[in-house]
């Protein structure tokens, strides 16, 4: 994480008094599963920001996403439950889904491909 980065979630974290990563953790973990990075994948197309997303999900590099195409690729839906879970302001959760989201999609897809829905009731 930069130092950037890390000075403003310090500084968040001593203003809300809780520990913002592992909040934001646990909301990135709940945007990476299969089906919720499919979902990311269509509305993305649905957005015209889907060759981006793609690339989260590809072995090449990830292109990174402004705010704003975070916004347009989550939905305000989404957004406002980030907000409402983790108690942060929306400017400030999208900011960090800036920062981590492409790295999580990517962390989760590892071959390069879309996991199964299914891939987490094998048993």
């Amino acid at each position: 994480m930069s130092d950037f980065f890390q000075n403003i979630v310090g500084k968040v974290e001593s203003v809300l008094g809780g520990d913002v990563q592992t909040l934001l953790k646990q909301q990135l973990q709940s945007l990476t599963q299969p089906q919720t990075i499919q979902s990311l994948l269509d509305r993305a197309d649905q957005a015209g920001l889907g060759d981006k997303v793609r690339s989260w999900v590809s072995q090449s590099g990830n292109v990174p996403a402004t705010p704003d195409e975070i916004r347009a690729i989550l939905g305000s839906d989404t957004v406002h439950d980030l907000v409402a879970k983790t108690g942060l302001p929306a400017d400030a959760v999208v900011t960090a889904l800036v920062h981590f989201l492409p790295d999580a999609v990517d962390k989760h897809t590892p071959d390069g491909v879309l996991p199964a829905a299914d891939a987490t009731k094998s048993a």
